[in-house]
């Protein structure tokens, strides 16, 4: 069973890698899933917005900005933070996947803020047979990693700009020939981000708080192949637009509600020509006609540009495409924090719909965060996914932020 499921995973993720990916999904002219190579991208890795249903872009800065907004770096209270997470990963079917990420920043001053972070991706081992049985490999342990740097900058009291650069490595097979011609090679590519991040104090009714908004688009960057330049697939390049609202009930109890919304700047499938026995008709191209959407084999920023008005079914696919992640979080003199979430996938774009929920506890310069998740689909391969962040935080930095960013 393990093997079964890692492989299936490997075949989700490359499916557009290794040639007419695309034409999987065109089978089904209704549910069109968006694929897209190194999803452990996108990939929440860290327990806070992992327990506040993948809401992550708005919310006070910590260590693990970088990932969900750098441009909201430069607003964190301490000099110098750092954290560590771990995920086991698709735990309740093997347990020998697991996500890692390493982060930490450091503020320059009261206007520059820099960062590094490592996300590492083990798969676990599997084994590699030809017609399911004849060994073809030794054992192997498909393996991914994200490395990445960011600088983050105020353009004035209230809004910042960051940026990240990454470099992405991603061993799904190893050198295993595909064919008589052909050898699985490790696929590379360089990718940025880019985050800007607005906060403002507010005074409602007779309590102060803080009103955050933040635009996010990640991953943009080269495709990548595991086989050659024909074979290229899009790295999920997403667009992320959040809000979040702390609101400070009295000296010692505050409470923050946050929204994202999501979007993967990658081509809708289209739905391709198929013969009276359901076989794809293709062109003197080598690919399949498409008869209604856009040829997904299109240049970066071309995809990229124009993915937000390519499905064959027009704008109401489009606006199934956007994810929503929510969440809730409330703190305690600081000390102690519970939260709770909830995302939203559209059925035809993946189904993915699940609650979390977390807890957070803080002791001088140490914090340690929780979460879990729970689906609202039986026997879900997410279910009961474990997120453990462990972080520390130096020196309280001398600037005028706001009193809620801790």
């Amino acid at each position: 069973m393990r093997k079964i499921l890692i492989l299936f995973f490997l075949v989700v993720t490359v499916s557009n890698a290794f040639g007419q990916g695309q034409a999987f999904i065109g089978q089904d002219t209704a549910a069109r899933p968006i694929i897209t190579a190194v999803p452990f991208l996108m990939i929440s890795p860290d327990a806070r917005s992992g327990a506040m249903g993948d809401a992550g872009a708005a919310i006070s800065p910590d260590a693990n900005s970088a990932h969900w907004n750098v441009g909201k770096l430069v607003f964190a209270e301490k000099d110098f933070g750092a954290s560590l997470s771990y995920t086991p990963w698709l735990g309740k079917i093997v347990d020998d996947m697991n996500l890692l990420y390493l982060a930490g920043f450091y503020k320059l001053d009261d206007l520059q803020a820099i960062a590094f972070s490592l996300r590492y991706f083990d798969l676990g081992e599997i084994f590699l047979t030809e017609d399911g049985r004849t060994p073809i490999a030794p054992n192997f342990r498909p393996q991914e990693l994200a490395i990445d740097a960011s600088y983050s900058r105020k353009l004035s009291e209230k809004l910042g700009l960051g940026v990240t650069g990454r470099y992405i490595y991603s061993n799904l097979a190893g050198e295993v020939p595909v064919s008589s011609t052909q050898v699985a090679t490790p696929g590379n590519s360089i990718a940025a981000d880019v985050g800007l991040y607005y906060n403002s104090d507010l005074v409602v009714g007779a309590r102060d708080g803080n009103l955050a908004l933040a635009a996010v688009i990640s991953n943009i960057g080269n495709k990548i192949s595991y086989l050659d330049e024909s074979t290229e697939s899009f790295i999920p390049t997403n667009l992320r637009i959040g809000t979040a609202y702390t609101a400070n009930l009295d000296p010692f109890n505050k409470i923050t509600v946050a929204v994202d919304f999501n979007k993967l700047l990658v081509p809708t499938p289209p739905i391709y020509e198929t013969d009276e026995t359901g076989q794809y008709v293709y062109g003197p191209d080598g690919n399949p006609n498409v008869i209604d959407g856009r040829d997904p084999n299109r240049p970066l920023v071309n995809g990229i540009f124009t993915s937000v008005a390519d499905a064959p079914d027009g704008f109401s696919e489009e606006l199934k495409e956007i994810t929503i992640a929510s969440g809730l979080e409330y703190w305690y003199n600081d000390l102690f924090a519970a939260r709770a979430g909830y995302f939203w996938e559209h059925d035809l774009k993946g189904a993915r719909k699940f609650f979390t929920l977390g807890v957070g506890l803080r002791y001088q310069v140490l914090n340690f965060d929780f979460a879990y998740l729970i689906p609202q689909q039986q026997q879900h391969p997410l279910a009961e996914t474990l997120r453990f962040t462990l972080g520390v935080n130096f020196v309280k930095a001398n600037t005028n932020n706001r009193p809620d960013q801790q």
